[in-house]
This record gives C-alpha cells, structure tokens and sequence, in this order.
C-alpha cells in the first residue's frame, strides 16, 4: 500500500504568503505517512490580473515556490506532485506557463508537464475566463515512474478531453493527476462526474488536489474556486471528499485495482477506427 495526501489551498495573489502555507501544509502531510503528496493547480498565486503577475512571478530557475518544494522533497523524501506554477516564460508576447511538476525524494525535477488546454468559456453573463490571453499552452503528454506507479500529469481544464487521459493510460499510466482550481459553477455540476468518467474509461486512479473558496487579491473582484479535492478508484468509486476547507487528506491505495478493474473491462484494448460520417 502507498499513503498519499492531498493538499487543499485558498492560495492568494501573493507567491510569499502561499508558500509559508503550502509547506506548513507539506509537512503535514509527511508527518501522516505520505509518500505521495499532490498540491493544486496554480498553487503559488491566484491573480486575475496580468500586471500583477507580471510583478510577482518567477522564472522557473528563479521561482521560490518550487525550489522551496524541492528542498521539502528531499528533506522529508517523499514523492511531491506540484499541481502547478504560474511562471514567466521567455514568450515573446509574454504569456506565462501553468506548469505542473512531478519532484522525486531527492528533490528534484523528475517530469514537467505544461497545461494542454486553455480555459477559455463563458461560464455565465458574470463569469468569463480567457486562460489563452495569459498562459501559452502546452503540447506534449508527460508520465512520471515511480515505485509507486506510472503518474499521468494533467492540469484542470484538460479534465474535459478524454482523449488526453486514454492516451496517457495506453502509454501505461497506473495514476492520472488532475491538480485544480476549478470554477464553482462548473465544479458544482461537472467536477466528480468527470474525474469518475476518467478513472472508469482508463480503469486508472485519479487523483485531484483542488484549489477552494475565494481567493485574496488586491486588484481584482475575489475569485471562487469549488474545492473537494478528490480521489477516484479506478472502478469509478470516490475514495476521499476533501471538502471546501483548506487542509491535508490522506489515502492509501494499492495498484492491484487498477490491475483488477483493467482486467475486469479491457476497453483500453477495444479501440477501433470508424470511418467518417457519409
């Protein structure tokens, strides 16, 4: 059995003051037992606005958050999957990356996965996301070895292609990560039916660290994230629930059931390819 834990933040528009948190929350986590443990999406700054980002943001050489981290990883020698970063990139329009990092227990970088997918929607005539406008998206898979499992990164909005999460799995993902910080509208009514549609279709466990409530900015309307972090079964069950307050939740999971559910339902083996429609 593996113990991991999943980090549940309220992360603000300030790098310093989420950090203090997040390894405060870090170390909660290896005093459980863990010996994976997953933060949320965007866990350094939540900032809605570009000049702010512009002024508090790191490279990735540079950033305090994952070299922080990646002392704690080695320090504590544990498996850290750092949902992701905002990080100023050498775009030439000046777009960040949200980036996603799989930190082994010698701290360092072990995979690094840039977020596929830009939320760009109209949630309703209140709520508009234009991710694109910020964030260069990425465009390569990434899995991660572990003695644990085969991790498959994601990162939010690439919850709603499932082509990502059965490519991933057929290239031999045990574990798909889906660190959040997702809408509260939208979390409300998509978030768990589309992580168990992910580990029922690949037979995989999800995993879901989330971003929670509403978030601190100086120069912005309070942004809402939905919160419960979640794990998944990969037979579909909701394992763990973090809820809506920030904190540390723990599960011990065990890759015989994702032997077993893959056995039990092969689809992973069945695709075929249909011709076009007439």
């Amino acid at each position: 059995m593996t113990r991991a834990a999943l980090i549940t933040l309220n992360s603000c528009d300030d790098p310093v003051s989420n950090l203090t948190e997040t390894v405060s929350l870090l170390h909660d986590a290896a005093d459980g037992g863990a010996d994976f443990i997953l933060t949320p999406e965007v866990t350094n700054c939540i900032s809605t606005n570009r000049e702010h980002q512009d002024a508090v943001l790191y490279t990735e050489a540079d950033d305090i958050t994952l070299a922080a981290i990646c002392d704690f990883a080695a320090l504590r020698q544990v498996w850290v999957l750092v949902g992701s970063l905002a990080l100023k990139t050498d775009d030439v329009d000046g777009r960040f990356a949200n980036r996603s990092f799989l930190i082994s227990p010698l701290g360092k970088i072990a995979v690094r996965y840039d977020k596929s997918h830009m939320f760009d929607v109209t949630v309703s005539e209140t709520e508009t996301y234009l991710e694109s406008a910020g964030y260069r998206p990425g465009n390569r898979l990434a899995l991660g070895r572990t003695p644990f499992g085969v991790i498959g990164m994601s990162v939010c909005y690439d919850l709603r292609f499932a082509y990502l999460y059965r490519s991933l799995a057929q290239a031999g993902a045990d574990i798909l990560t889906v660190p959040s910080a997702f809408s509260a509208v939208t979390g409300a009514a998509h978030w768990e039916v589309l992580l168990r549609a992910r580990a029922i279709e690949t037979g995989s466990f999800v995993f879901a660290p989330a971003q929670t409530g509403a978030h601190r900015e100086k120069h912005a309307t309070k942004r809402q994230t939905y919160g419960h972090s979640l794990v998944v079964s990969p037979w579909g069950d909701v394992v763990f629930d973090g809820g809506v307050e920030v904190g540390v939740g723990f599960v011990d999971f065990d890759l015989r059931a994702v032997h077993d559910a893959r056995s039990r339902i092969p689809s992973l083996l069945h695709d075929r390819v249909l011709e076009a429609p007439q």
